[in-house]
Protein backbone atom coordinates (compact mmCIF):
# COMPACT_ATOMS: atom_id res chain seq x y z
CA UNK A 1 0.00 0.00 0.00
CA UNK A 2 1.19 3.37 -0.80
CA UNK A 3 1.60 5.58 2.08
CA UNK A 4 2.77 8.82 1.02
CA UNK A 5 3.14 10.27 -2.51
CA UNK A 6 6.66 9.66 -4.14
CA UNK A 7 8.98 12.32 -4.12
CA UNK A 8 12.08 12.58 -6.70
CA UNK A 9 14.22 14.23 -4.38
CA UNK A 10 13.57 12.95 -1.08
CA UNK A 11 14.73 9.18 -3.53
CA UNK A 12 17.78 11.19 -5.00
CA UNK A 13 18.98 12.46 -1.34
CA UNK A 14 18.74 8.53 -0.08
CA UNK A 15 21.02 6.86 -2.98
CA UNK A 16 23.32 9.74 -1.85
CA UNK A 17 23.81 9.18 1.43
CA UNK A 18 24.10 5.48 0.89
CA UNK A 19 26.41 5.60 -2.33
CA UNK A 20 26.86 2.86 -4.69
CA UNK A 21 23.75 0.12 -5.32
CA UNK A 22 25.06 -2.83 -2.85
CA UNK A 23 25.74 -0.12 -0.42
CA UNK A 24 22.26 1.63 -0.72
CA UNK A 25 20.43 -1.72 0.32
CA UNK A 26 21.44 -1.40 4.15
CA UNK A 27 23.91 0.41 6.72
CA UNK A 28 25.30 -1.63 9.43
CA UNK A 29 26.31 0.29 12.51
CA UNK A 30 28.36 -2.22 14.27
CA UNK A 31 28.30 -2.41 18.37
CA UNK A 32 31.65 -1.27 20.74
CA UNK A 33 32.21 -4.82 21.72
CA UNK A 34 31.83 -6.20 18.19
CA UNK A 35 29.03 -8.72 18.13
CA UNK A 36 25.90 -7.94 18.97
CA UNK A 37 22.15 -8.50 19.01
CA UNK A 38 19.91 -7.11 16.04
CA UNK A 39 18.48 -3.94 15.71
CA UNK A 40 16.93 -3.59 12.46
CA UNK A 41 16.41 0.05 11.45
CA UNK A 42 13.96 1.69 9.05
CA UNK A 43 14.03 5.02 7.89
CA UNK A 44 11.16 7.76 7.12
CA UNK A 45 10.22 8.77 3.49
CA UNK A 46 13.28 11.29 4.23
CA UNK A 47 15.33 8.61 3.94
CA UNK A 48 18.12 7.20 5.81
CA UNK A 49 20.26 10.00 6.22
CA UNK A 50 18.11 11.57 8.42
CA UNK A 51 17.99 8.33 10.91
CA UNK A 52 22.37 7.69 10.92
CA UNK A 53 22.76 9.60 14.15
CA UNK A 54 19.75 7.49 15.98
CA UNK A 55 21.17 4.26 14.55
CA UNK A 56 24.95 5.04 16.05
CA UNK A 57 23.28 5.96 19.52
CA UNK A 58 21.09 2.76 19.48
CA UNK A 59 24.87 1.01 18.51
CA UNK A 60 26.58 2.56 21.36
CA UNK A 61 24.16 0.43 23.91
CA UNK A 62 26.11 -2.69 22.07
CA UNK A 63 23.11 -3.66 19.58
CA UNK A 64 24.58 -4.52 16.04
CA UNK A 65 22.25 -1.78 14.32
CA UNK A 66 21.32 -2.49 10.28
CA UNK A 67 19.90 0.75 8.88
CA UNK A 68 17.35 0.40 6.20
CA UNK A 69 15.32 2.83 3.57
CA UNK A 70 11.66 2.31 5.06
CA UNK A 71 10.78 3.39 1.54
CA UNK A 72 11.67 0.14 0.01
CA UNK A 73 9.29 -0.78 2.62
CA UNK A 74 6.34 0.26 1.22
CA UNK A 75 3.73 -1.58 -1.26
CA UNK A 76 5.47 -5.21 -0.46
CA UNK A 77 2.37 -6.12 2.20
CA UNK A 78 4.96 -6.88 4.60
CA UNK A 79 7.71 -8.71 2.59
CA UNK A 80 9.97 -5.96 2.68
CA UNK A 81 10.33 -5.56 6.69
CA UNK A 82 10.81 -9.59 6.65
CA UNK A 83 13.44 -9.54 3.38
CA UNK A 84 15.16 -6.68 5.86
CA UNK A 85 15.18 -8.57 8.50
CA UNK A 86 16.71 -11.60 6.67
CA UNK A 87 19.35 -9.10 5.26
CA UNK A 88 20.29 -7.81 8.52
CA UNK A 89 20.85 -11.30 9.79
CA UNK A 90 23.53 -11.60 7.31
CA UNK A 91 25.92 -8.91 8.80
CA UNK A 92 28.93 -9.78 10.35
CA UNK A 93 28.34 -8.28 13.44
CA UNK A 94 25.40 -9.77 14.04
CA UNK A 95 24.28 -12.57 16.65
CA UNK A 96 21.49 -15.31 16.38
CA UNK A 97 18.18 -14.93 17.87
CA UNK A 98 15.40 -12.83 17.43
CA UNK A 99 15.41 -9.56 16.14
CA UNK A 100 14.10 -5.88 17.57
CA UNK A 101 12.53 -3.54 15.41
CA UNK A 102 13.01 0.53 14.99
CA UNK A 103 10.74 2.22 12.94
CA UNK A 104 10.33 6.15 11.88
CA UNK A 105 7.26 7.31 10.08
CA UNK A 106 7.08 5.80 6.78
CA UNK A 107 9.38 2.76 8.27
CA UNK A 108 7.77 3.13 11.71
CA UNK A 109 3.88 1.92 9.93
CA UNK A 110 5.46 -0.97 8.09
CA UNK A 111 6.85 -1.96 11.54
CA UNK A 112 4.01 -1.09 13.25
CA UNK A 113 1.56 -2.95 11.09
CA UNK A 114 3.73 -5.63 9.43
CA UNK A 115 6.30 -6.04 11.95
CA UNK A 116 4.05 -6.96 15.32
CA UNK A 117 2.92 -9.93 13.13
CA UNK A 118 6.01 -11.80 13.01
CA UNK A 119 6.47 -13.44 16.16
CA UNK A 120 9.25 -15.94 15.17
CA UNK A 121 11.56 -13.40 14.05
CA UNK A 122 10.73 -10.38 16.06
CA UNK A 123 10.93 -9.78 20.49
CA UNK A 124 9.64 -6.46 19.90
CA UNK A 125 8.98 -3.35 18.26
CA UNK A 126 9.31 0.28 19.06
CA UNK A 127 8.32 3.29 16.67
CA UNK A 128 8.44 6.69 16.60
CA UNK A 129 5.84 9.02 15.31
CA UNK A 130 4.96 6.21 13.07
CA UNK A 131 2.45 5.94 9.63
CA UNK A 132 -1.14 4.68 11.24
CA UNK A 133 -3.65 6.78 8.72
CA UNK A 134 -3.27 3.53 6.35
CA UNK A 135 -4.85 1.19 8.99
CA UNK A 136 -8.50 1.19 8.75
CA UNK A 137 -9.56 -1.81 10.13
CA UNK A 138 -8.49 -0.89 13.43
CA UNK A 139 -9.97 -4.45 15.42
CA UNK A 140 -8.09 -6.61 12.96
CA UNK A 141 -5.07 -4.60 13.76
CA UNK A 142 -5.56 -5.62 17.22
CA UNK A 143 -5.88 -8.81 16.69
CA UNK A 144 -2.77 -9.28 14.39
CA UNK A 145 -0.68 -7.60 16.84
CA UNK A 146 1.26 -10.73 18.40
CA UNK A 147 4.81 -8.85 19.74
CA UNK A 148 5.31 -6.39 22.36
CA UNK A 149 4.74 -2.58 20.78
CA UNK A 150 6.10 0.70 22.15
CA UNK A 151 5.25 3.88 20.29
CA UNK A 152 5.76 7.53 20.71
CA UNK A 153 4.06 10.15 19.13
CA UNK A 154 3.72 13.89 19.14
CA UNK A 155 1.46 15.89 20.32
CA UNK A 156 1.68 18.88 17.47
CA UNK A 157 1.91 16.02 14.47
CA UNK A 158 0.14 16.72 12.05
CA UNK A 159 2.38 15.64 8.64
CA UNK A 160 0.70 14.81 5.38
CA UNK A 161 -2.38 15.65 6.18
CA UNK A 162 -2.39 13.66 9.79
CA UNK A 163 -0.84 10.43 8.71
CA UNK A 164 0.88 9.75 12.07
CA UNK A 165 -1.15 11.26 14.66
CA UNK A 166 -1.29 10.67 18.19
CA UNK A 167 -4.99 10.66 18.33
CA UNK A 168 -4.74 7.55 15.99
CA UNK A 169 -1.96 5.95 18.22
CA UNK A 170 -4.11 6.43 20.97
CA UNK A 171 -6.95 4.93 19.33
CA UNK A 172 -4.48 2.18 18.35
CA UNK A 173 -3.66 1.48 21.40
CA UNK A 174 -6.73 0.87 23.09
CA UNK A 175 -7.97 -2.08 20.85
CA UNK A 176 -4.75 -3.35 21.89
CA UNK A 177 -5.75 -3.39 25.07
CA UNK A 178 -9.18 -4.44 25.07
CA UNK A 179 -7.62 -7.24 22.71
CA UNK A 180 -4.76 -8.17 25.88
CA UNK A 181 -2.22 -7.41 23.79
CA UNK A 182 0.90 -5.35 24.42
CA UNK A 183 1.03 -1.74 23.24
CA UNK A 184 2.78 1.32 25.25
CA UNK A 185 2.00 4.85 24.38
CA UNK A 186 4.13 8.23 24.95
CA UNK A 187 2.88 11.32 23.69
CA UNK A 188 4.64 14.57 23.37
CA UNK A 189 2.62 17.41 24.03
CA UNK A 190 5.47 19.89 22.43
CA UNK A 191 7.01 17.44 19.96
CA UNK A 192 6.59 18.08 16.30
CA UNK A 193 6.95 15.46 13.48
CA UNK A 194 11.17 14.38 13.32
CA UNK A 195 11.55 15.06 16.58
CA UNK A 196 14.74 12.47 16.97
CA UNK A 197 18.46 13.59 16.30
CA UNK A 198 18.55 14.23 12.70
CA UNK A 199 15.39 15.05 12.22
CA UNK A 200 13.55 18.22 10.80
CA UNK A 201 11.95 19.03 13.82
CA UNK A 202 14.59 17.52 16.18
CA UNK A 203 13.61 18.45 20.03
CA UNK A 204 16.25 17.69 22.56
CA UNK A 205 14.27 16.91 25.53
CA UNK A 206 11.79 14.75 24.03
CA UNK A 207 14.67 12.56 22.18
CA UNK A 208 16.44 12.38 24.88
CA UNK A 209 13.43 10.93 27.06
CA UNK A 210 12.18 8.66 23.82
CA UNK A 211 15.39 7.53 23.32
CA UNK A 212 15.52 6.20 27.27
CA UNK A 213 12.33 4.12 26.76
CA UNK A 214 13.83 2.82 23.37
CA UNK A 215 17.03 1.69 25.60
CA UNK A 216 15.23 0.15 28.14
CA UNK A 217 12.63 -1.69 25.37
CA UNK A 218 15.22 -3.24 23.67
CA UNK A 219 17.21 -4.53 27.00
CA UNK A 220 13.46 -5.88 27.85
CA UNK A 221 12.99 -7.32 24.11
CA UNK A 222 16.90 -8.77 23.82
CA UNK A 223 18.70 -8.08 26.80
CA UNK A 224 22.51 -6.41 26.95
Amino acid sequence: MTIFPRIAAIAAAAVFFFGGPAARSQQEFPPPQGMGRLVVLASGLSGPGHYAEVSADIAKLGYDVVLFDGNGEENTQGKGVKRDIDKARTMPHALPGKVALVGFSLGGGMDLYYGTQLPDDVAGVVVWFPANAFIKDVPRFADRLLVPLVVFAGGKDHYRDNCCAADKDSILQQAAKSAGKSFELTVYPDANHGFNKGGENYNAKDYADAFQHTADALKTFLGN
